[in-house]
């Protein structure tokens, strides 16, 4: 950087946020703008925030390291013209945290008046009277800068102009941006003139959309995927040059006047929001009138241990609730903790089972609200991997309800908070290597079928390093320049954002208008709409979300439970069924566990006699041991000669016990993962939490490698040798494919235990709640059918005469076993006979299916004409 050049500040950047427009990461942008001594960055995607957080992690990266970067938020919009006053093409820069604000709500209008991944805006929708407050104009805590397009006459221009003068008065400038294009002299002296006309100062900027000129390549082939033909025949589309980067401060100076280069840093000094000003308000309506929310989370989770524990709530578990109480309440979550309180005990109250998973199984508060199902007298979790008063991440809280009725608890949220105070977490999709392979093969105009068969050649569990290696199973040329090209392209792609879709559950939902705080958008599912950040970019802000997932096992348990009230007047919940059961746990290790919640698939079944699971902590392991994570790290033999006791069961060195002799030596959790780093390798605790990040299933693809050097370097200079230490991270480098959490699997374990206790106990009532949850599960209904008659229960046919549309139960006692049939349990009851219902019949309406049963409760059937007449059924 030379000292001294002129101070310049980027106003105008899209990322690749602005999704197949933008040609670099956020990070990336803010990284090269330190580098290059930038007094600021804007960050200004197309009518979107969607990148702003992953380019404020880089700030502070940047911050910390001493670079005085200040980083803008903003976003570009091309409104429609309105009456006298044209379209125009408009970047608004956020100056304050009420500014930014008003930049979210104007968003928020323009996507939910338009489709999925677009939106719809006009000038006339930047008036006060619009915005809903008494200033000429809805955002006076905002700059504008107007873009003018080259091609525009000078009249369009300067009533653009004039209404931008108007509109935002001292707040509003003109971009000049020279590219090096043929007419940036005449360009200029348009926007000389354009300035003395309408009064309004010129600034620098750039038009930026990539860090480096190297991406130019990149730039093409993403305007090729937009436009959806081969680069060769975009044309005039393309960009002209490579200018559109982030150019050096000695390039600017000879480009650009001094007072345009001095007004563009003017400008961002008015701009001093930060994202880190945000802070979340929950719901003031979950506390009850003249109550705090620590006192009344206080009373409801004390009320919840009493019921627990039958009124003899132990004193270790007391002491566990007093401290989780006081770091929730330290930490300022208890509202979060209502908020999923009230959603699981609305779900309770009509009858639909729900149950947390993740690191929620590892509080006591959690278990006593009923939110979890894990006992913490009988569990070994921490709740410092729950929340953590070092790490400063706020807790994430995951319920399964049953899948057929999640709908009603998702209808619940928005009837009690309102639709424009919650919204969906976005998802990001991401390229893969697959669709970046595909992507950037049809922009190169490659032939459509070469292009299948390297895409095809590539698995999911392929890295992108085994590209080259596909190229050449594929047939193709590894040294010919378009093969080197797709490779680099397709290298450079994966990882792009290609566009924001709905997460599965994840609701956000704020004490006032949430489009304050994050901008809202339609998602392609009617009646839903999602906000423009992902979990992470909410982790990333200290942000909570409430994670409403759909299970299809607890609907199947809850039919379970159901039938198991009605045949044998036990009105049980999940909590009553006999935890400790041998009879279960030798059905388990026989492996006879089809229809059975997570260890029903081959691969499971094959490690089942080997583990040989005898109590709920075995299961845990189990459910977790037979994952690519646990598979290709090279873990699952070693635990089984120890468990077998071929071998010693010690952890590699006496300071790791404390991470790993719960698992016989060897790491098999992503918690333990962590722990070795700490230990081993000297990790802080944040270095720990961003390594169990980039494990995270979804980041599978090369997140873990960035970490070799700091593990193997950290270990050995804690006295480590080298190849222990590269052993340890090729291991660790196993849980970047997936690696399952402890408390995940803990939470899972208990679901697989209830699901097989039923399946050994009440194989009929199990199997009918299997056969009316479809879809799901490893199994088809014609191989459930079969597994209960080899199990001696008597399945009958669809029968107009008897056959509702469920599958139901009938007196009858189980048929004989023999010929190879798997014995009962001891000590089973007698079993009802299936009834096959009228949904297992191809292709017949569930509506007429429930007129034959309408008509059949009149009277019987005298005959088939009786039954068509009487049923009005329509030939199929």
């Amino acid at each position: 950087v030379m000292p001294g050049l002129p101070a310049y500040a980027e106003l105008h950047c899209r990322s690749n946020f602005s999704f197949l427009t933008g040609a670099s990461h956020p990070g990336e942008l803010v990284t090269r703008a330190a580098q290059l001594g930038y007094s600021a960055l804007a960050i200004t995607d197309e009518c979107s925030v969607a990148g702003v957080v992953r380019a404020h992690e880089a700030f502070k990266e940047q911050r910390a390291a001493g670079h005085a970067l200040q980083l803008v938020i903003g976003s570009e919009f091309r409104l429609a013209g309105c009456g006298s006053v044209p379209g125009c093409r408009l970047v608004l820069l956020a100056m304050n945290r009420e500014g930014y604000a008003q930049l979210c709500g104007l968003i928020t209008l323009g996507r939910r008046r338009s489709g999925k991944g677009s939106y719809r805006l006009q000038v006339d929708d930047l008036a006060g009277s619009l915005a809903g407050v008494g200033h000429p104009c809805g955002l006076p805590d905002c700059l504008a800068l107007l873009i003018p397009e080259r091609d525009e006459d000078q009249d369009t221009q300067l009533a653009q102009a004039q209404w931008l003068a108007t509109s935002f008065g001292e707040r509003a400038s003109i971009a000049v941006e020279l590219l090096h294009w043929a007419d940036d002299d005449a360009h200029a002296e348009r926007l000389a003139l354009l300035s003395a006309a309408s009064g309004l100062p010129l600034a620098a900027a750039g038009d930026v959309l990539m860090h480096a000129r190297s991406r130019k390549p990149l730039l093409d082939t993403l305007t090729a995927i937009r436009l959806k033909r081969p680069v060769a025949e975009c044309g005039f589309e393309l960009a002209r040059n490579g200018e559109q980067h982030l150019r050096s401060r000695l390039t600017l100076a000879r480009l650009l006047q001094p007072e345009w280069l001095a007004r563009s840093v003017a400008l961002a000094e008015r701009c001093r929001f930060e994202l880190g000003e945000l802070r979340y308000e929950y719901p003031a309506e979950i506390v009850p009138p003249g109550q705090t929310p620590i006192g009344h989370l206080t009373r409801e989770t004390h009320a919840g241990a009493h019921a627990r524990y039958a009124g003899r709530v132990p004193a270790q578990v007391e002491r566990q609730i007093e401290r989780e109480l006081q770091l929730i309440a330290e930490l300022k979550y208890e509202a979060f903790f209502l908020t999923v309180h009230d959603v699981v005990r609305f779900a309770r109250s009509q009858g639909i089972l729900c149950q947390g998973r993740g690191s929620a199984a590892n509080s006591a508060v959690c278990f006593c609200l009923g939110i979890t199902a894990v006992n913490p007298m009988e569990s070994t979790l921490l709740f410092e991997r729950f929340i953590s008063r070092e790490r400063d991440e706020p807790p994430d809280i995951d319920v399964d309800f049953e899948h057929e009725r999640r709908e009603e608890v998702i209808q619940y949220i928005y009837r009690r908070y309102g639709r424009h105070r919650t919204a969906l977490a976005a998802a990001l999709a991401t390229y893969r290597v697959r669709s970046a392979v595909r992507d950037v093969g049809r922009a190169l105009g490659l032939d459509e079928s070469r292009i299948d068969r390297l895409a095809r050649s590539h698995q999911w569990f392929d890295g992108r390093d085994q590209l080259p290696a596909r190229l050449l199973e594929a047939g193709f040329d590894p040294d010919a320049a378009v093969t080197r090209q797709w490779l680099e392209l397709t290298r450079t792609l994966i990882g792009f954002p290609r566009h924001l879709s709905q997460h599965v559950g994840g609701f956000v939902i704020a004490r006032d208008e949430l489009s304050r705080m994050v901008p809202i958008e339609n998602a392609a599912m009617k009646d839903r709409c999602v906000i423009q950040w992902d979990k992470d970019d909410l982790e990333s802000l200290g942000l909570l979300k409430v994670d409403v997932l759909a299970l299809g096992m607890l609907t199947a348990l809850k039919r379970s439970l159901d039938l198991l009230a009605q045949w044998r007047g036990l009105h049980w919940d999940l909590a009553d069924i006999p935890i400790q059961d041998h009879g279960t746990f030798d059905m388990i290790c026989r492996a006879d566990t089809v229809g059975v919640f997570q260890i029903e698939s081959r691969a499971q079944q094959s490690m089942l006699p080997r583990l040989k699971p005898r109590e709920l902590y075995d299961l845990v392991i189990q459910v977790a041991i037979v994952r690519p994570g646990p598979i290709k790290g090279g873990m699952v033999h070693p635990y089984l000669r120890r468990r077998q006791g071929l071998e010693p069961s010690a952890s590699p060195k006496p300071e790791l016990d404390v991470a790993l002799q719960r698992t016989l030596g060897v790491p098999i959790f992503q918690e333990q993962v962590m722990q070795i780093c700490m230990i081993a390798a000297g990790f802080s605790g944040g270095e720990a939490d961003q390594l169990r990040r980039s494990m995270a299933a979804w980041r599978r693809k090369g997140g873990v490698h960035e970490f070799h050097d700091r593990i193997v370097g950290g270990m050995k200079a804690h006295g480590y040798d080298e190849a222990f230490a590269e052993q340890i991270f090729e291991q660790i480098k196993g849980f970047g494919d997936y690696g399952f959490p402890e408390s995940h699997a803990y939470s899972f374990a208990l679901l697989a235990y209830v699901s097989a206790w039923l399946k050994c106990h009440e194989p009929a009532i199990f199997t009918t709640a299997l056969l009316n949850s479809q879809p799901m599960g490893f199994y088809s209904p014609s191989q459930l059918v079969q597994d209960a008659r080899r199990h001696g229960i008597e399945v009958r046919p669809v029968d107009v005469r008897h056959s509702d549309w469920d599958c139901s139960l009938e007196p009858g006692a189980a048929v004989a076993c023999g010929d190879g049939r798997v014995e009962l349990a001891s000590g089973v009851s007698p079993q009802p006979a299936i009834r096959l219902g009228l949904c297992r019949v191809s292709g017949f309406p569930r509506a007429a299916a429930e007129q034959l049963v309408a008509a059949r409760i009149e009277a019987p059937f005298a005959s088939i004409d009786d039954l068509a007449r009487r049923a009005r059924l329509e030939p199929g």
